[in-house]
């Protein structure tokens, strides 16, 4: 099983959607199968619509939005819930942590990152960097060189 996650800037509203979902879909010829996100800011809801509408055309693909915090009883609902998971583990973790941890996780359990980092500063950026170290094949949507 083949896995890719997700980092990329909160705010990214230059990046176009359909350049996205074409390199989502060139991972899916690749062979990746399973896809984690986070749901932390515009990226991230880019990258969820997409992969809601690319499940439609192919089926065998899963993918998840990875928690970083244990969701509170609301009444509103996600529209992804039943895509959610919580990785173990993070429930005693300071919320303060959570979302490093999380993203820790999500780099543990993939062989590619496609993110969206344009400068070297914040935690897209510091994520990617950790992605690359630990092996992951990196695709940068965005203006810096991973190579």
């Amino acid at each position: 099983m083949m896995v890719c996650t997700f980092f990329g800037h909160r705010e990214c509203y230059e990046l176009d959607v359909s350049t996205l979902k074409k390199a989502i879909e060139e991972l899916i010829v690749q062979g990746v199968t399973t896809f984690y996100v986070g749901n932390q800011g515009h990226f991230d809801n880019l990258v969820l619509t997409s992969l809601k509408k690319l499940k439609t055309i192919y089926t065998h693909i899963s993918f998840a939005v990875v928690l970083a915090y244990l969701p509170a009883q609301k009444v509103e609902q996600s529209p992804y819930q039943e895509h959610s998971i919580y990785p173990e583990g993070l429930e005693n973790c300071p919320p303060r942590f959570a979302i490093e941890r999380r993203n820790k996780w999500m780099i543990e359990q993939s062989n590619f990152c496609l993110c969206y980092v344009n400068h070297t500063w914040g935690g897209a950026y510091a994520f990617v960097k950790k992605a690359k170290t630990k092996g992951l094949v990196i695709h940068n949507l965005g203006s810096i060189e991973w190579s």
